[in-house]
């Protein structure tokens, strides 16, 4: 995976050639992702799904993060990545199904991880029974939760210190095995507090029309 090719921008985003994952997170090279959140509506309520992280991740094991995302290869397009849809979560999903909540830049910088991308951000409105359908990539997932999306923007906001979730995490042996926990923002890959609201914002928007 280290050794995957990736398209690498400027400062100014312009293409400057490609470079491997580890290049582009060592050096900090600007590149672009794919990331798609899945909300649902159950009665008045709107969730909003969240994958964990294996832990077999170099990066951020063990952390709730958005429901799927990956690195775009130096020779797919933004419409490929609804292959990482179905590779991490089992679930079929054609791209004209995604509503766009546009292209978002963050950057994080951990000791020798630098991870500066561009996000294509979309979302997935999913019905309330998807939690049966969900077939996990061991490697990558080890399970999936559910948040009132009130309660995550509030976390985000800091309106609130900790938000109920519940879902469910596979077993080494092939099981779900549900989960109910109250989880604050340390459970969460820390992606910059901007970009969760200005992402929480978009989805906010999406669903009012």
């Amino acid at each position: 995976m280290e050794t995957e090719l990736l398209r690498i921008f400027d400062e100014e985003k312009n293409p400057i050639g490609v470079a491997t994952r580890a290049e582009v997170h060592k050096n900090g090279f600007w590149h672009e992702v794919f990331q798609c959140w899945f909300v649902t509506f159950d009665e008045d309520e709107v969730y909003i799904f969240l994958q964990l992280r294996s832990m077999q991740k170099k990066d951020y094991p063990n952390l709730f993060d958005i429901t799927s995302a990956g690195h775009l290869l130096a020779d797919e397009t933004v419409e490929h990545g609804v292959r990482e849809i179905k590779e991490e979560l089992g679930i079929d999903v054609e791209f004209d199904e995604l509503i766009s909540l546009g292209v978002i830049e963050y950057s994080v910088k951990e000791n020798n991880f630098i991870d500066n991308e561009i996000a294509n951000v979309f979302l997935y409105i999913t019905n309330k029974d998807v939690f049966d359908k969900f077939m996990l990539q061991e490697e990558e997932v080890a399970g999936i939760v559910k948040a009132r999306l009130t309660d995550f923007v509030e976390l985000w906001l800091g309106e609130k210190e900790t938000i109920p979730i519940n879902g469910f995490i596979v077993t080494k042996q092939g099981s779900k095995n549900e989960i109910n926990e109250i989880v604050g923002r340390e459970r969460f890959v820390p992606h910059e507090i901007s970009f969760y609201l200005s992402v929480l914002q978009n989805i906010k928007e999406k669903l009012k029309k």
